[in-house]
């Protein structure tokens, strides 16, 4: 989940909700994501921005200002590695309902999938992957912090942020999604220069938001869609959950939000499509 303030040295997000979302759907299989960077869109090879100094981890947060009134609606399928025995309980890290709404009103989105949950729902997660209307990009596979002190997360330590990344990847192939994308959000939103070097590599472009929609643990629908629809901005990246226990509102968040911006003259998109409108440049 998203914290609601940036450090210097780490950009968070609140805390660590435990989340998903998704519906089954047929079998497929998967390539891993590990092409270079490339700012140009190809059949084989989503847009990314360039390596930044070095060859860090390039980090990506809204798309150009200048170019029309594009916005990318963007869900973390939060899931950590120890929550198999509150899934089993029958706690509900899926959403449907939320599903449902996309679909029903035609909005393409990014879901940020961690492997762990891929693992609990393959079904869901190749049904997801296998619908062109949405893109599955990687969360970690554990869902535990790349940083120290990002709103009480667990931690993972520098010597295995690189095989946690690569083990969702594997996770998402592995659960049936034919094409998951070379995009990496951190988990909780944190990181800092040893986390982007720890990538460094690994042909991702690390995507961030500009819009915290502050729908985790919130219970106040109308309070979320106005931060929304006053955060909003032509290129933004909102940030959102598709759980039921732990972000609850965010279906009806989701089918006030798009109607209004709509009439707004918003059109959305992809992460992808607003990467690649930025030409390789931040």
């Amino acid at each position: 989940m998203i914290p609601l303030a940036r450090r210097l040295t780490a950009v968070c997000a609140l805390g660590a909700a435990l989340t998903a979302c998704g519906t089954a759907g047929p079998a497929g299989t998967a390539h891993p994501a590990k092409s270079p960077a490339s700012s140009s869109p190809s059949p084989s090879r989503p847009p990314l921005l360039a390596p930044g100094p070095g060859g860090l981890t390039p980090v990506f947060e809204h798309g150009p200002r200048t170019l029309g009134k594009t916005v990318a609606l963007t869900f973390d399928a939060d899931m950590t590695a120890d929550e198999g025995r509150r899934a089993a309980s029958g706690e509900h890290f899926d959403n449907p309902g939320l599903i449902a709404a996309l679909r029903s009103l035609k909005v393409p989105a990014t879901v940020f999938m961690t492997g762990r949950w891929a693992d609990q729902y393959p079904a869901q997660a190749r049904s997801l992957g296998h619908e062109a209307q949405f893109e599955v990009a990687n969360h970690s596979y554990s869902h535990y912090a790349f940083t120290e002190d990002c709103y009480g997360l667990p931690t993972v330590g520098a010597d295995r942020m690189r095989s946690d990344v690569e083990r969702a990847y594997t996770s998402l192939r592995k659960a049936g999604v034919p094409k998951p994308m070379p995009y990496f959000r951190f988990p909780g939103g944190c990181y800092d220069q040893q986390a982007l070097r720890a990538l460094s590599g690994l042909g991702v472009t690390a995507v961030q938001w500009d819009v915290v929609s502050g729908d985790a643990f919130a219970t106040d629908a109308d309070a979320v869609v106005r931060q929304v629809l006053d955060g909003v901005k032509p290129g933004s990246v909102v940030v959102m959950h598709c759980t039921r226990s732990a972000a609850p509102t965010t279906e009806r968040v989701v089918r006030s939000v798009v109607p209004e911006l709509r009439k707004r003259g918003y059109r959305f998109v992809k992460v992808s499509e607003l990467i690649g409108e930025s030409g390789g440049h931040r």
